[in-house]
């Protein structure tokens, strides 16, 4: 047990969350919750229940019916108009304390914790109410770039640049600020796992990176893209165009069957390529910066 409990005649929030149970509320929305469900799927191949501190439940008469993954992103899971979950969500975060660097998924949930939340946690360093939740679950709708591919771990001393730019332009400071080790691992890994793409070239300075994006969170369901990128000097010729349709001609029925991600709204470049390649709007995400 993680040293919290709420009850009360209708609701419960609970430490011990069946990863079964949390599995099948997440299916019913996986492009909302893939973040979470890619977490709970990783979880369940290592063993069968979680009394992890990182997974809280909310159930009412007896059925799990919302959760939270508390780690680097505090992630929530609760169906669309149920604002007693949050309120139970909300008492267990502030019974923590933050420890999270963002509040992210689809925006009712997230927007709701943050309006409880916001007068001890605030204030933030940035709210992001509407990203676009875009999705493809067929092939693209232009030609894919025969030059992406998966990224090797001798693409590393260029990969890893090319990363930190992305980050750095999309939040505003540096990953590698206070731990560089963790980013250039998380980088790493997702090289080892088959999750990064990208496309180079040798250029006058040597290797350089033309455009790269990553499987950030993968279930069964859904694959989601994230951190894509190209130089900003080399943005406008269809590197991104062609590099996505060539991440998702790679990506659907093969890693999972759809592909998905989420982008600012006022990122209108970003979001005619995606229009471009196929992707349609499914829903709503939103992002709270520490």
């Amino acid at each position: 047990m993680t040293g919290w409990r709420i009850e009360s005649p209708t609701r419960r929030s609970t430490g011990h969350v069946d990863l079964a149970d949390a599995a099948r509320l997440c299916a019913q929305d996986p492009v909302g919750s893939v973040l979470a469900a890619a977490r709970i799927e990783a979880a369940r191949a290592g063993r069968g229940r979680s009394g992890a501190p990182q997974l809280w439940g909310v159930e009412r008469h007896g059925e799990l019916v919302a959760l939270a993954w508390a780690g680097a992103n505090l992630v929530p899971v609760v169906r669309p108009g149920d604002e007693e979950s949050l309120d139970v969500l909300a008492e267990i975060a502030l019974a923590q304390g933050r420890r999270c660097s963002s509040l992210v998924g689809p925006a009712e949930p997230v927007l709701g914790l943050w309006r409880r939340l916001a007068r001890d946690w605030g204030p933030a360093r940035e709210v992001r109410a509407d990203q676009p939740s875009l999705m493809i679950d067929g092939p693209p709708a232009v030609a894919p770039d025969p030059l992406v591919r998966l990224g090797r771990p001798a693409d590393l001393p260029v990969l890893v640049p090319a990363c930190v730019a992305m980050f750095t332009e999309e939040v505003g400071y540096s990953p590698l600020e206070g731990s560089p080790g963790s980013y250039e691992a998380r980088v790493r890994g997702l090289v080892s796992e088959g999750r990064s793409y990208l496309r180079s070239q040798l250029g006058p300075h040597g290797v350089e990176v033309l455009f790269k994006a990553e499987l950030g969170a993968v279930s069964s369901q859904v694959a989601q893209i994230q951190g894509v990128w190209v130089p900003p000097e080399r943005r406008g010729e269809g590197l991104a165009t062609a590099g996505m349709a060539a991440v998702v001609a790679a990506t659907v029925g093969r890693v999972a069957p759809q592909v998905s991600l989420y982008v600012n709204d006022y990122n209108a470049p970003a979001l005619r390529v995606y229009e471009k390649v196929g992707f349609r709007r499914v829903g709503t995400y939103a992002t709270v910066l520490f």
